[in-house]
């Protein structure tokens, strides 16, 4: 699928074409076709945060009827390593080609499309290019090669700390931390450190082809960004373009800035000893300082001065916040509407239960998403496995009515219908070792008002209580269905009940119940 958010996203950042193609890894025809579809609608970065992929597919490029079958492309290696040969040319090769085709039943090229296609590839094996790097344009990051060592002051014992390297490629500014592994953690704190010690942000990263940085294929071409690096790069609005695997110069600052870091930092640390990693770091920092305004042997001036001079300015401002490093996981929705990460559990809405969904957490936030749609967000919990977060919205209506089911709801319920009701739902309530048991029955009680009215079920409850102090629901819905006249007598009695005294004529309780 063609990433037209992605397009756009770096569009609005004033890239070339060239440097978009570089990132997501597109021909400049679909970056031009993208662009210029945008402007004839209007489509303006950002976008709105309801327009998903797949409804900005949609409205860009509404899906052709027309489908064509795709033709074998021809084994470069192959045909290169066969050219070598004598007496081998592209007219042979064609033929065993169109003979292979022929066999495995698939569509071939014509040859002046093999040939072009072979063309193509010599082209790609052949080209070299020296690029010149505008100020404030690019940072290139790697770890170093050689680590530093940190000593337990207890035991002893020699740990290993890895060297985070970033440099600006115009001024070949450093910037150097150590860390205790070369993992995903370790690697975007880096980031996070790095821009904030450099002041600002450049429009491009180029990382290293590691997997903290790229998620590997077995197409060395066609890499894809790690979802939490892409995350972090959206957060600064910087594009990133990996470099090739087993192409250093593709990176060549960083390359040459870990030999110069080995040098004047690694090594020239190598007597002292450090028994923490801050202690480490402290070093480090003045190593580093002092090496950055160390002056140029063949120009003027030393790597601070031309970036404090001529890149600082041109650098985008830092985020208000720091990026906050989140870890992305994958679960699926249990019957219970709960996904189940680190031992938690999470609600999400009922209706995506057996669904696959995406879940982003960080220090206190979890986020659920499904077809990068976010369907739930929760405090993240900490300590005891098994906890529940279920927020009432996300369970079926039977749920949560349920919820709502209690000991006093239900004596407040039938106390509006009347004393009798709620007697026989308080003596029901009291009946049971445990009150949850008998909420069904009081639900049921009370649902009989909804079909016979609440005055018939207040008469029906004063009989019943006439028979028994602990009534059921049985024995109250049997008097509804089979003894109507009798309770019509109890309902005309109540109504007509008067007390007379020497003072006045006073209504008796159940005229005013009414």
């Amino acid at each position: 699928m063609t990433k037209y958010r992605e397009i756009l996203r770096l569009t609005a950042l004033g890239l070339s074409q060239r440097t978009i193609m570089q990132s997501i890894k597109a021909s400049q025809k679909t970056v031009v076709k993208v662009q210029r579809r945008a402007q004839e609608l209007k489509l303006t970065w950002p976008l709105d945060v309801t327009l998903t992929d797949s409804a900005l597919e949609k409205l860009m490029f509404p899906k052709n009827v027309r489908e064509t079958q795709p033709r074998k492309m021809p084994d470069f290696d192959y045909i290169q390593k066969e050219l070598l040969r004598n007496g081998v040319n592209k007219k042979l090769l064609w033929a065993e080609y169109m003979e292979e085709c022929r066999l495995s039943g698939e569509t071939p090229l014509m040859y002046s499309q093999f040939c072009y296609h072979i063309q193509q590839d010599e082209q790609k094996r052949r080209a070299t290019m020296h690029i010149n790097r505008k100020p404030g344009e690019q940072i290139e990051v790697d770890w170093a090669g050689d680590p530093a060592q940190i000593i337990d002051p207890d035991t002893g014992e020699i740990t290993k700390a890895w060297l985070f390297v970033g440099v600006m490629t115009y001024s070949q500014y450093p910037y150097v931390e150590a860390f205790l592994n070369e993992k995903q953690q370790a690697w975007i704190t880096a980031h996070v450190h790095m821009y904030e010690y450099f002041g600002g942000v450049t429009r491009i990263l180029v990382p290293d082809n590691c997997k903290t940085a790229v998620i590997h294929t077995n197409d060395w071409y066609n890499q894809q960004v790690n979802a939490v690096y892409h995350e972090m790069a959206e957060h600064y609005n910087t594009a990133i373009i990996p470099a090739r695997v087993r192409m250093p110069k593709d990176k060549a600052n960083a390359e040459g800035a870990v030999g110069v870091i080995s040098t004047w930092i690694t090594a020239a640390l190598r007597n002292e000893q450090f028994f923490s990693l801050a202690e480490l770091n402290k070093a480090i920092r003045k190593k580093l300082e002092a090496f950055s305004h160390r002056p140029f042997q063949k120009k003027e001036g030393s790597r601070y001065e031309i970036f404090r001079n001529e890149e600082l300015p041109l650098l985008a401002k830092l985020p208000a916040t720091p990026y906050e490093l989140a870890e992305w996981k994958s679960a699926t929705v249990q019957f219970n509407y709960h996904i189940s990460v680190n031992g938690m559990l999470y609600s999400v809405p009922y209706e995506f239960i057996k669904r696959k969904v995406d879940v982003r957490l960080t220090e206190k936030v979890v986020e659920i998403f499904y077809n990068h749609n976010r369907i739930a967000s929760h405090g993240r919990l900490y300590g005891r496995k098994g906890q529940y977060s279920t927020v009432t919205e996300h369970m079926p209506p039977d749920h949560q009515k349920f919820l709502e089911w209690n000991g006093d709801r239900f004596r407040t319920w039938a106390e509006r219908i009347g004393n009798n009701t709620y007697n026989v739902v308080n003596a029901i309530l009291s009946s049971k070792r445990v009150e949850q048991q008998s909420y069904r029955s009081c639900m049921g009680i009370l649902k009989l008002a909804e079909k016979y009215s609440a005055r018939r079920l207040e008469a029906a409850c004063k009989i019943a209580l006439s028979y028994t102090a602990t009534p059921s629901y049985k024995s109250i819905k049997n008097i509804l269905v089979a003894g109507k006249e009798r309770i019509d007598r109890e309902l005309k009695a109540s109504e007509n009940a008067v007390t007379h005294n020497k003072h006045a004529i006073t209504r008796g309780a159940a005229y005013y119940r009414r």
